[in-house]
C-alpha cells in the first residue's frame, strides 16, 4: 500500500501545457491598420449596440435568449459535464449493500423464527499509473471545450441575425429605390406617349420607354423573395417560425451605419477571445490526456476488493456478525499482440492532428482578422465614392429629363440617364449594406458577442438554477478558457514530436 500511494503520484503519458504564442506565430501586430480607437471589452462584448438600431439590438438579444442551436450547444455542455461527473467516479472506491429477512414457521414448541442477513461488497482499483486520473484530465478539457462550443455558438448567432438584418433592410431599401424609379418611368412613358401623338417622336421611343419600364418592375418580385427570405432567416434564428419578425422590420427603414469608431486588433487578444481556438486548444488538451489513458494500459493494475457478511435473528445480531474476506490482487498485460502499443501510438497520432487543427484554428483566426479590418477600410472608401456617383446620375437624370421635355437631346440618351442613376442607386444601398456587414465580420474576427450572452437553460439540469455550474467549472468559459502561458513548467511542450 505504501508502494502504491508513492507510485501513485506518477501518471503514464505526456503532461500537458498549451503552445506559447511564439510557438504558434502569432504576431504582435496585424499588418492592416486599425480602423479607429480601440474598444473596451464591454463595447466589444456588445457590439450590436454600437449600430444604435434599437430593432437591431431587439433582435440579437432575442436570439441570444432563444435560438435553438445555442439551446443545443447548451445541452453538448451538459452533457460533457455529466461525462466528467462520471469519470470522477471511477477515482473512487465502488460499494454494494445487500440483506434479506427469511421466517421460519415452528410447531407449537419451537414458535416462529426470523432471521436476517446483512453484507456489503467493496472493490477499488488504485490508480496507480495515473490512467483515471488522465481520463479525467481528458473529461475536464473536453467539457470546457464543450463549453467554447457554445460560446462559439453565441457569437455566429449575433452575427448572422446582424447580417440577416441588414439583408432584409437592403431588400426594403431596394424595393424602395425600385418603386420610385417605375414610377418615375411610368411618368417617362406618360411623356414620350403624348409626343408620340404630337408626331414629336416615333414609335421606336415609345417601344424603348416600355422597355425599361417593364425591366425595372421585373426587378421588383425577386426583391421581394430576398426580403422574405432575410425575414424568415431572422425568425428562425431567433427559435421562431418563418413570417414572426415580420413586425419587428416594420416601418421599413435602411440599414444602419457602422459605428464611427471600431475596435483596434491585437493579435494575442484574439487568439484569447475567439472560442473556436479555446475549443481547438481544449481538444488538443484532452487528446493529450488520453495518451496517458492508453499508455496506462502498458503496467500492472493493483485492484483491492473485500465480501463481508454476517447473520442473526435480529439486525444488529446480523452486523455484529460481519466476517469476509480482504483481496489484493495485481493483473499485468503480458502478450497481447502489440494491441495496447498500437493503441497509445493511435493516440499519439491523434494528438499531433490535434496540435495541427489547434495551429490551424489560430491562423485562421488571425487571417479573418486581417481580412475584417481590410475590408471595413475599402467598404468605406466604397461606399464614399459609390455616393458621390449616385449624386452625380440624380443630377444628370434631372438635367437630361429638362433637356428631353425641350426637344435639346434624344430619347436615348435620357434612358441611358435613367439606367445610370437606377445603377447607381442600387450599388449605394449594397454599398452600405456592406459596409455595415463588414463592421459586424470585424466585431466576429475579433471574438466579441457572446460574452454577455445569457447562459441557456439547457446547461443546467432539470430542478439546478439558472447557471448552476457542475464539477466545479466555470459558469462561463472565458478567457480563462485558454492558457497561452505554460500549465505545466517544468515538463516538454506538446510541440515536441517526442512527447506526441
Amino acid at each position: 500500500m505504501a508502494a502504491s500511494a508513492l507510485l501513485a503520484g506518477c501518471a503514464a503519458g505526456p503532461d500537458y501545457r498549451a503552445p506559447t504564442l511564439s510557438e504558434l506565430k502569432v504576431a504582435e501586430r496585424f499588418a492592416a491598420a486599425p480602423p479607429a480607437t480601440a474598444a473596451d471589452e464591454d463595447d466589444l462584448a456588445r457590439w450590436w449596440r454600437a449600430f444604435d438600431d434599437p430593432a437591431l439590438t431587439g433582435l440579437v438579444e432575442r436570439g441570444l435568449a432563444a435560438n435553438l442551436d445555442i439551446d443545443e450547444a447548451g445541452a453538448r455542455v451538459r452533457e460533457a459535464r455529466a461525462n466528467l461527473w462520471g469519470a470522477r467516479g471511477a477515482l473512487l472506491p465502488g460499494l454494494g449493500a445487500s440483506g434479506s429477512a427469511a421466517r421460519a414457521v415452528g410447531g407449537p414448541i419451537e414458535g416462529d423464527r426470523t432471521r436476517f442477513q446483512v453484507g456489503f461488497d467493496a472493490a477499488y482499483e488504485v490508480d496507480v499509473f495515473g490512467g483515471v486520473r488522465r481520463s479525467v484530465e481528458a473529461a475536464r478539457a473536453t467539457a470546457q471545450g464543450a463549453e467554447a462550443s457554445l460560446r462559439s455558438v453565441q457569437l455566429t448567432v449575433a452575427s448572422e441575425i446582424a447580417l440577416n438584418y441588414f439583408a432584409a433592410r437592403e431588400a426594403q431599401t431596394r424595393l424602395r429605390i425600385a418603386r420610385e424609379t417605375l414610377a418615375a418611368l411610368d411618368e417617362t412613358v406618360e411623356i414620350v406617349g403624348w409626343r408620340r401623338q404630337a408626331g414629336l417622336v416615333g414609335a421606336l421611343d415609345l417601344e424603348r420607354a416600355r422597355q425599361i419600364r417593364d425591366q425595372t418592375a421585373a426587378t421588383i418580385p425577386s426583391l421581394e423573395t430576398d426580403y422574405a427570405a432575410a425575414a424568415n432567416r431572422l425568425a428562425v434564428l431567433l427559435g421562431e417560425a418563418p413570417g414572426a419578425v415580420a413586425a419587428a422590420l416594420e416601418p421599413a427603414r435602411d440599414a444602419p451605419a457602422p459605428p464611427g469608431a471600431l475596435p483596434a486588433a491585437i493579435p494575442a487578444d484574439v487568439v484569447r477571445r475567439r472560442p473556436d481556438v479555446a475549443l481547438a486548444e481544449r481538444t488538443l488538451a484532452a487528446e493529450t490526456a488520453r495518451i496517458g489513458v492508453q499508455a496506462a494500459q502498458l503496467y500492472p493494475a493493483l485492484t483491492l476488493s473485500g465480501s463481508f457478511s454476517g447473520s442473526g435473528t435480529s439486525i444488529s445480531d446480523a452486523a455484529n456478525d460481519l466476517a469476509g474476506d480482504l483481496i489484493a490482487g495485481i493483473t499485468a498485460p503480458i502478450f497481447h499482440g502489440g494491441q495496447i502499443r498500437a493503441a497509445v501510438e493511435a493516440q499519439r497520432a491523434s494528438a499531433a492532428a490535434a496540435l495541427a487543427a489547434y495551429r490551424t484554428a489560430v491562423l485562421t483566426a488571425l487571417e479573418e482578422s486581417e481580412n475584417a479590418l481590410t475590408s471595413v477600410s475599402a467598404t468605406r472608401r466604397r461606399r464614399q465614392s459609390l455616393a458621390s456617383a449616385e449624386t452625380a446620375a440624380r443630377n444628370a437624370v434631372e438635367i437630361a429629363r429638362a433637356q428631353y421635355r425641350s426637344g435639346l437631346i434624344d430619347f436615348q440618351s435620357l434612358l441611358e440617364s435613367e439606367r445610370t442613376l437606377l445603377s447607381s442607386q442600387d450599388s449605394l444601398a449594397s454599398a452600405r449594406v456592406a459596409e455595415a456587414a463588414a463592421a459586424v465580420q470585424l466585431y466576429k474576427a475579433l471574438g466579441g458577442g457572446w460574452q454577455a450572452a445569457p447562459t441557456p437553460s439547457s446547461v443546467s439540469a432539470p430542478g439546478a438554477r439558472q447557471g448552476e455550474v457542475a464539477a466545479g467549472s466555470p459558469a462561463r468559459a472565458g478567457p480563462k478558457l485558454l492558457k497561452i502561458a505554460p500549465s505545466y513548467p517544468d515538463q516538454a511542450s506538446p510541440l515536441d514530436p517526442g512527447r506526441l
